[in-house]
């Protein structure tokens, strides 16, 4: 018999899958024109996205399913969303509105006035927002950055600096930008940054897959800034900076995880659909193919548990953002050959799945990244190395 939170998830879950298939007829064209994305409001998934991820302090207007009341925060929660937004469109999911990566650091440093702010924006209309933490020359290394906080003639703070790669860097309102305000760790902190500024200029880059993101390049010349805009004032030099970063990445990689799960079952469903009486090798392999997808879930989910029983649990979502990242990039290879020699060529939804799941193995770090997370929590005893994961 089901838990109560098992009832809760599954009701999330098969609500949020009849939302998401009305995303994917408008897969391809988005991806062929990343700027409809913002023209997909009247889609659930799509407009409810500025209403979720949002603290229930901040938010009187969450998500309700059948009675019950979703704020989706919880890495579980999120876990679910993700897994079903992807199934039905990547792209558009990662193009959405919302708090996304940019209220996850919100939550952890800002202040009380700057919550109240964000969160009503969101809440007020539907919003995109940005995280701009990797730069052209050192990635994604927050001990490397080289874009600077520094006072102006002002008085004021001036942002300089060029990031690289931020999703939704055109339609962002606004969003969080790492700089630092000297040398060494403890000299690196977040700003609130509104697009609208002077000295803010951002530019799409053309990329492969997950086009509809629209990643971009961003250029920051003398962008004036108060003390207002600086996230974690309160806290410590380490907390503000390299602690925030960080856990930012710990608590949504499950929902990477979640993501790479959510597109390889789309790719396997799509053979499932339209692979007509396959061979009993062809119904053998997607036989292996549907166990491994069940796998890989069962592991992500375990992961988004962990972490929202302990934040300090990272190195678990690690384990699984690894394992589903090249599930996806496995499963969404395989697909097409179902089809023949042409099959990319003549289905072209399966073709886009393979290019959007090269994305994963750079968002919230690429494997090595993940590889020393779980080598750092084996080295510090937190990782039992004969505990089951998955």
């Amino acid at each position: 018999m089901l838990t109560t939170s098992e009832e809760r998830l599954a009701l999330l879950r098969h609500q949020v899958r009849e939302w998401a298939a009305e995303v994917r007829p408008f897969a391809l064209e988005v991806d062929r024109d990343p700027s409809l994305a913002t023209g997909l409001l009247h889609l659930p998934t799509v407009a409810l996205a500025s209403r979720v991820q949002i603290p229930p302090p901040y938010n009187d207007r969450p998500l309700s399913i059948k009675g019950e009341v979703f704020h989706v925060t919880g890495a579980l929660e999120r876990a679910v969303w993700c897994e079903e937004v992807a199934w039905g469109d990547l792209g558009i999911g990662l193009a959405s509105p919302g708090a996304s990566m940019c209220g996850v650091l919100v939550e952890a440093l800002g202040s009380e006035a700057q919550k109240r702010r964000f969160y009503g924006d969101l809440l007020e209309r539907p919003t995109w927002t940005m995280f701009a933490l990797t730069e052209p020359h050192t990635g994604s290394d927050p001990a490397s950055l080289g874009s600077t906080f520094s006072r102006s003639d002002t008085g004021g703070i001036r942002l300089d600096g060029t990031k690289r790669f931020v999703s939704n860097a055109v339609r962002a309102r606004f969003g969080a930008v790492f700089a630092r305000t000297g040398p060494g760790p403890y000299h690196i902190r977040a700003a609130l940054v509104d697009t609208s500024l002077p000295g803010y200029h951002a530019e799409p880059i053309p990329t492969i897959g997950v086009r509809a993101a629209q990643l971009g390049a961003v250029t920051l010349e003398s962008v004036e800034l108060s003390e207002e805009h600086m996230l974690g004032s309160g806290l410590s030099s380490l907390r503000r900076g390299l602690w925030g970063w960080s856990r930012v990445l710990d608590v949504l990689r499950p929902t990477v995880a979640a993501m790479a799960v959510g597109l390889a079952r789309a790719a396997y469903e799509y053979v499932c659909e339209h692979r007509a009486e396959p061979s009993r090798e062809d119904a053998a392999r997607l036989a292996r193919m549907a166990h491994e997808i069940d796998a890989v879930r069962h592991l992500t989910l375990s992961a988004a548990a962990a972490v929202d029983r302990n934040q300090e649990n990272g190195h678990l979502a690690s384990v699984a953002k690894l394992r589903a990242a090249r599930l996806a990039v496995s499963v969404t290879r395989a697909a097409p050959a179902f089809f023949g020699a042409g099959g990319r060529i003549e289905h072209p939804l399966l073709d886009k799945y393979a290019r959007d799941a090269l994305a994963f193995e750079f968002m919230e770090g690429s494997q090595n990244v993940q590889r020393l997370a779980v080598a750092g929590a084996l080295t510090r005893g937190t990782l039992d190395p004969g505990a089951p994961v998955g």
